[in-house]
């Protein structure tokens, strides 16, 4: 449906020059939504696979291992659209021990959104709201190292941005004015929290979702901020236990068709082409993540049972294995810490899953050895090839 220009342009001068920049109305959408069968279907599907991913729980024998890959997968993936190159090695290896040789500054960045994302379901686990303050709380840490450091973690900005061109004068979109976004946001919080909010919590993520890239209240990291908040209104709104769901391979395989379509509710507003395509995507994402999980309970046994079945005195081998499957990359050091082995008998267990292909040495030096789980990191890192 067209409801035409979801806000007001408002003339301002930056720097000499006369732009125009877009302030949008506060959510809900006016006229409302339209429910076809088709959409309403859409809706269902969505929100059953969103169902299959809660109930993930009760299939893995520790979702905390899930969630610790999980979480570093979406990391990279929402990294990678801003441009970084990093793989999920190149994490794995810095969160060890900041490996020399990995590229600081792309690695730094997808460190510091998973120490957000982390900070983030901390806090909600507390109790806490999900409000403006939790949001500038995670910014605060997704800008704190590396690039973008220097612009406000934290804080809404108090300068104009923009988004495609050189200058706001040439720019593909130019959001709110400064003066403009402390209110735009106020008005998304309440949204947030229920005010004015009738639909179910998976459509008004996909409204948030928009609006707070329309408001883009940061200098820097609004597109990662704004991708973290569907799976955080997602977890606050008791939809999913974990914050589970996140969409960036989505929108990294369809980049083009995202970006119209945010343009096509701006101009237009026309809402229910975005949700289509929001609840198609969070169908199939839902989906993969179940198939990932369920394909990595499928390698633990399989690699369970080739130990158990092969080595006389399976309990070294099988605690060491343990440790693998928290960690995919690890030292021995580390597996020493989390088994309460001795080194020379982590030392021997490791060697155990190495004859049986488990697990793989990386470094090739004789002291300070990191082994590789290399089939789970293959299952991990599908789809995550830098753009």
């Amino acid at each position: 449906m067209k409801r035409g220009l979801t806000g007001e342009y408002r003339i301002t001068v930056v720097d000499g020059e006369t732009i125009r920049a877009f302030v949008p109305k506060p959510l809900p959408p006016n006229p409302p939504l339209q429910f076809t069968p088709q959409r309403q279907r859409l809706l269902e599907r969505a929100t059953l696979a969103l169902g299959r991913l809660d109930s993930i729980t009760l299939l893995l024998p520790d979702p905390n291992i899930f969630l610790y890959a999980y979480v570093r997968r979406e990391a990279l993936l929402s990294s990678q659209i801003e441009g970084t190159q990093s793989s999920l090695s190149d994490l794995l290896l810095f969160e060890l021990e900041e490996a020399p040789g990995v590229p600081f500054e792309d690695v730094v960045e997808v460190s510091n959104y998973v120490a957000a994302l982390e900070h983030g379901i901390r806090r909600l686990q507390e109790g806490f709201p999900l409000c403006n303050r939790l949001i500038r709380e995670m910014h605060a840490l997704l800008l704190s190292r590396g690039r973008g450091s220097s612009k406000f973690p934290g804080e809404f900005r108090r300068t104009q941005n923009w988004i495609g061109g050189t200058r706001p004068g040439n720019a593909h979109f130019v959001p709110p004015p400064p003066d403009e976004v402390p209110q735009c946001m106020a008005d998304l919080e309440r949204f947030l929290n229920g005010e004015n909010a009738p639909y179910p919590t998976l459509v008004n993520a996909a409204l948030a979702h928009v609006q707070f890239e329309t408001i883009h209240p940061f200098l820097d990291g609004n597109g990662r901020m704004g991708r973290l908040l569907i799976a955080f209104i997602l977890h606050h709104g008791g939809v999913l236990k974990r914050p589970l769901l996140y969409l960036s391979l989505y929108f990294k395989q369809h980049r083009e068709e995202y970006y119209r379509l945010l343009d096509l509710v701006r101009l237009e507003g026309d809402w229910e082409a975005w949700l289509d395509f929001f609840l198609e995507g969070v169908e199939q994402t839902a989906q993969n993540a179940v198939e990932t999980a369920q394909r990595l309970v499928g390698l633990f046994e399989e690699d369970r049972r080739k130990i158990q079945e092969r080595v006389k005195r399976a309990g070294t081998a099988l605690r060491v294995f343990d440790a693998l499957c928290d960690r995919p990359i690890i030292t021995l050091k580390e597996v020493v810490r989390r088994t309460g082995l001795t080194f020379a008998t982590a030392a021997k267990g490791m060697g155990i899953l190495e004859e049986l292909g488990i697990a793989r040495e990386i470094t090739g030096k004789k002291r300070n050895r990191i082994f590789a789980y290399d089939r789970y990191l293959a299952i991990l890192s599908e789809g995550t090839e830098p753009l």
